[in-house]
């Protein structure tokens, strides 16, 4: 049975209303071999993303940047996770690019630093944006969970056998 790993910082209703909207989606009975396996970022380590076969993360915008504790997530598995540094100790492609991933991301003002500072890492991991980032600004609403349970579903689609 096919993995998805939900990791997630979802201090505030807002971002918790993607979160469920995010895992009802990845749940959708029409998708079938998929187990979903959901951990907030202070509790997920490498081994949830080694034995996971997709991943899609979630965070707050806090000051023009992911939330600490998706970052620190990030940079305890990063290694263990296929990561690639450059020579000068930037992030570097990493090769394959085989691990469907998906990204949302709430922000009161913009999204703008938080998407490009995951995107940046996730660029230096094994892994493939399998959709597009869902971004919100402001109030979340019906739309947006909408959004959000669409993004769930299509990762674990493509998990799904």
């Amino acid at each position: 049975m096919a993995r998805l790993l939900v990791v997630h910082h979802s201090p505030t209703p807002t971002v918790r209303a993607l979160t469920d909207a995010v895992l009802a989606g990845a749940q959708d009975d029409a998708i079938t071999g998929v187990e979903v396996v959901e951990r907030p970022a202070l509790e997920a380590g490498a081994g949830d993303l080694i034995a996971a076969d997709g991943v899609v993360l979630g965070t707050p915008a806090n000051f023009g940047y992911m939330s600490g504790a998706l970052k620190h997530f990030l940079d305890t598995v990063f290694l263990e996770a296929g990561g690639a540094l450059s020579d000068d100790g930037s992030a570097g492609g990493a090769a394959g690019g085989r691990l469907p991933f998906g990204l949302y991301v709430h922000g009161r003002y913009d999204t703008e630093g938080a998407e490009r500072s995951v995107l940046a890492i996730a660029g230096a991991l094994p892994w493939r944006l399998s959709s597009d980032v869902l971004a919100v600004v402001g109030d979340v609403d019906a739309t947006h969970t909408a959004s959000a349970y669409e993004l769930g579903a299509t990762i674990a689609a493509l998990l799904s056998v």
